[in-house]
């Protein structure tokens, strides 16, 4: 279900809340999947798995931990300075420039932020790249979250109370509905972004959110549009 907000439903807002993979940048873009080949080849040359194997143990690990990150770090103590230099080193070339989302933002009056599971460096080029990442305030990061991803409550009020965001005039933006039961349950407004007329790429079944929908406030396959009809919806 696409759905518009109505008018003045976000007159309220003074901090906005966007995830970085699969929001800001569109899914069809396709860009993740380049870092889901990364961290598979990693836990195939650590665990010295064949890659079929060895992608089994990364998406379980994203299932239990939350990230593949995590659940190395769980079980293996792995260097994590060493694991998200190499699955983030990929070609940004792949995201098209989005003025018009870049518009939006610019004019969404009060503070936008970036908040991701991924690191700054991975934040700041897909950013750059999509001509965005002059118009936020600041990025949390999965570092910045001493290594805690979401959907743990601790790093959502650990981002709270690092920049002073009151949760009841925020609104967080992401494409997975898991993500947005603590933002929900803190009085946060909540946008899921799904992919343009749903069309699957190279997502598996285990990745949608079902059970978590009751979580989600909006939702859009167009995050520019969304944004456009948010400042008209303020601006009558």
């Amino acid at each position: 279900m696409i759905n518009t907000p109505p008018p003045q439903a976000f007159t309220h807002i003074t901090d906005w809340v966007f995830d970085l993979d699969n929001t800001l940048y569109p899914h069809a873009s396709n860009l993740f999947s380049q870092i889901d080949v990364k961290m598979t080849s990693y836990v195939a040359q650590l665990l010295q798995l064949p890659r079929e194997e060895a992608r089994k143990v990364q998406k379980q690990f994203y299932k239990e931990y939350g990230t593949t990150l995590k659940g190395l770090m769980e079980r293996y103590q792995i260097d994590t300075d060493d694991f998200l230099e190499k699955v983030h080193d990929i070609d940004y070339s792949w995201l098209a420039p989005d003025p018009a989302l870049g518009a939006a933002i610019r004019q969404l009056p009060g503070r936008k932020f970036i908040f991701t599971n991924g690191n700054r460096g991975h934040a700041e080029r897909s950013a750059r790249q999509l001509g965005i990442l002059d118009h936020f305030d600041d990025i949390f990061d999965i570092v910045a979250a001493d290594l805690t991803p979401k959907p743990a409550r601790e790093t959502y009020d650990k981002f709270l109370g690092l920049h002073r965001v009151d949760s009841q005039h925020a609104v967080m933006f992401e494409d997975l509905a898991r993500n947005l039961v603590v933002p929900k349950a803190l009085g946060m407004k909540t946008v899921l972004i799904v992919p343009k007329n749903f069309e699957p790429t190279f997502s598996e079944i285990w990745e949608s959110d079902p059970e978590y929908t009751d979580q989600v406030d909006y939702v859009t396959d167009n995050l520019a549009e969304f944004l456009e009809s948010i400042l008209q919806g303020r601006a009558a």
